[in-house]
């Protein structure tokens, strides 16, 4: 589906939505939002975009291969919880710094963790979008 309108205006909002999806993941560390909604979030520029003008131009126009986010952050993830056996805690046991971020706040594993869940929603998402385009 070709669309003028469509096409022109996604351009503009692909970063609205990718600020939009950054904001709801650090906003989720305290409240409402996080990884899961942030990938959401992140992935919709991309829909829309595949959907004007086809995965194979998405793919090409932004350098996307879902399957390497989706590695990446079941990777990421996965060491979240690694960090808390190295110094000796269970799986999973949230580690923090002392010293706060400006704009994140006390950083620590929970937020690697959320990182990792974005880049899994963001790949899986995307994946089975332009497989369904294709067909």
């Amino acid at each position: 589906m070709k669309s003028l309108i469509l096409a022109t205006i996604i351009k503009a909002l692909i970063p609205l939505f990718l600020i939009f999806a950054i904001y709801m993941f650090f906003r989720g560390h305290n409240q409402p939002g996080g990884g899961f909604i942030g990938g959401l979030i992140a992935t919709i520029p991309f829909m829309v975009h595949s959907i004007s003008f086809g995965s194979g131009e998405t793919i090409k126009a932004f350098r996307i291969k879902p399957i390497f986010a989706t590695s990446a952050g079941l990777l990421l993830a996965t060491l979240s919880g690694v960090f808390s056996m190295v110094v000796g805690n269970p799986f999973m046991t949230a580690l923090w710094s002392d010293a706060a971020l400006p704009f994140i706040g006390k950083p620590g594993t929970p937020i690697l963790f959320d990182a990792g869940v974005f880049l899994i929603v963001f790949g899986m998402v995307l994946q089975v979008t332009f497989l369904l385009s294709d067909e």
